[in-house]
């Protein structure tokens, strides 16, 4: 779940953010120019492979879990993320290697204080319902999701924005009240809306029949089965070479394999077990793309509740958890052990921070100083309270399960007792928004990506996705000062305390970082060479199609 979007600036290309950049056919290679006010504009160099040879057919993706909603609101887990970007585009993008472009946006040019943004449209972009693209889509997604009273779990993205302006109908004006440095990774890389539809039907409504610009319509949508995409004829970038993109929701990794074994699907979108992905590359039928993972393979904790409140219980589970065989006997070895929130391959990353090695008897002792004492049948308790809680993992996620499992054996022999339930995604994300859940197991990131250090979204207070329930008045003053700091140097300090905070406070039980394994079929066409970013694989710049037959 959520390999979220990652891209941040330093200081010379957040001033200038120049010659970052796509060709609208195919995806570009961005060579940096210098100008004296800063904008992204188009290049025409490409990254792409050689053309593919014919067009038509569906291209069949399968996803882990079910697609629960297709509108901004749900971007946070990656296998929607994918259809969502089928279905929209974004004031600016980026691709394959991390490069920002621009998408609706023609030009973007930032003042160099950083407090204003203007963006000039492309003229002539079509909604799915063939009314034109303006400024006042772009005005209306901005403000509706960034209002707080509207409680989008994307809100804090929108961190800084005072007011937009639309001098015409391809003009948007956004003035900041203060500096966010991830405005382009964050808030400008966010779905544009039909803002006339979307305020007729209302959010949850748009979630389930979204009418963006994308290269592909919704067909049909069963979220625990299937997700069909029809090409649009009408796309602003040219009509996409596939006619139909369908994702297939299906849990269990060994079934996924299988179908790609048969060519009953082109490619799995969230990866399989490390063994299968082995073999597929060992498979030249196959290609197999890998990249370091930007998600920590984790267990979010509801920190409200009485056993998990206590900082020294949360620190104990850690030392309770032996990582390292986790990755080597259930993960064959595909992973490394995480040691902090932000991605060890990211610039951010800080070496030296508390660890927490295996040991169970420092576990047991940190339990008893935090005064949670075995009772008669082996469990802790304290104040008439046990220490028991209840998991719940993804419906059909067996390979997650299997370390949920693990976790239950190693949390017992600590006096811990720990129940294992499934249920949707979707159920389990809502859940723990609300605190109604004790603890899951999936993939998330706890910054924005590998480039982007803020964790505003999952560890601020304010945050629409603080799974464990996280309230550090110090944390929430760090994020924001990030986010006003451009320069890396100046931002550093910052977070390297909130990697110190959360590696001290353990708000979330932290398991590992994976390296990132997604298969294609030879039949697909279009695909690179190599790739830094695996997302844009699925993305529709990339001039895809399918062998027939």
């Amino acid at each position: 779940m959520a390999e979220q979007r990652s891209r941040t600036l330093d200081r010379r290309q957040f001033l200038q953010l120049t010659g970052v950049g796509l060709s609208l056919a195919t995806l570009a290679a961005c060579v940096p120019t210098e100008s004296t006010t800063g904008g992204i504009s188009s290049d025409t160099s490409t990254t792409a492979s050689t053309a593919p040879t014919a067009a038509g057919g569906t291209l069949i993706w399968l996803s882990h879990q079910e697609i629960a909603g297709l509108g901004p609101n749900d971007l946070g887990a990656t296998m929607q993320a994918i259809v969502i970007g089928a279905i929209h585009n974004s004031l600016v993008a980026y691709d394959i290697n991390y490069a920002m472009y621009p998408d609706l946006a023609e030009s973007v040019e930032v003042e160099p204080d950083g407090l204003k943004y203007t963006f000039k449209l492309r003229q002539g972009v079509k909604f799915h319902d063939g009314t034109e693209l303006t400024s006042a889509d772009v005005k209306y997604t901005i403000d509706y999701y960034g209002d707080p009273a509207n409680a989008a779990t994307i809100q804090s993205s929108y961190t800084g924005i005072d007011s937009v302006e639309t001098p015409d109908d391809y003009t948007v004006i956004v003035n900041m009240a203060t500096v966010n440095a991830a405005s382009l990774v964050n808030w400008a890389s966010n779905p544009i809306v039909n803002a006339k539809y979307h305020q007729e039907v209302s959010d949850a409504t748009y979630s389930t029949a979204p009418v963006g610009t994308g290269p592909f319509k919704v067909k049909e949508w069963k979220a625990a089965e299937y997700t069909e995409l029809e090409a649009f004829d009408d796309y602003f970038k040219g009509r996409p070479l596939i006619d139909t993109i369908r994702m297939e929701v299906v849990p269990e990794a060994a079934v996924r394999k299988a179908a790609l074994d048969t060519g009953d699907a082109d490619s799995s979108a969230w990866p399989l077990l490390v063994e299968d992905s082995l073999a597929l590359e060992a498979d030249p039928n196959f290609k197999v793309f890998r990249t370091p993972g930007e998600s920590i393979k984790h267990f979010p904790i509801n920190n409200t509740l009485p056993y998990f409140a206590d900082k020294l219980c949360r620190q104990a589970l850690m030392h309770a958890l032996d990582r390292q065989r986790i990755i080597d006997d259930l993960w064959n070895g595909a992973a490394e052990v995480a040691q902090s929130n932000i991605p060890p391959n990211s610039q951010y990353y800080k070496a030296d921070l508390k660890q927490y090695e295996f040991d169970p008897e420092k576990a047991k002792a940190l339990f008893d100083e935090a005064g949670w004492t075995e009772g008669a049948d082996g469990i802790r308790e304290k104040d008439g309270v046990k220490f028991a809680f209840t998991c719940t993992t993804i419906t059909g996620d067996q390979a997650r399960k299997a370390i949920a499992e693990l976790a239950q054996q190693l949390f017992k022999d600590v006096g811990v007792e720990v129940q294992l339930a499934e249920a949707p995604v979707a159920e389990i994300l809502q859940a723990l928004r609300t605190g109604t859940m004790d603890m899951s197991i999936f993939n998330w990131t706890y910054s924005v990506g590998v480039l982007e250090p803020d964790p505003t979204n999952t560890l601020a207070s304010s945050g629409g996705n603080n799974f464990p329930q996280f309230k550090n008045a110090e944390m929430d003053e760090l994020c924001a000062q990030g986010l006003q700091q451009v320069e890396v140097a100046d931002r550093k300090p910052i977070y390297d305390r909130i990697q110190e905070i959360f590696v001290e406070e353990v708000p979330v039980l932290y398991l590992q970082y994976d390296t990132w394994m997604l298969p294609f079929s030879t039949r697909v066409e279009g695909l690179p060479e190599t790739t830094s970013n695996t997302y844009p694989l699925y993305s529709y710049e990339l001039p895809l199609t399918k062998q027939q037959g």
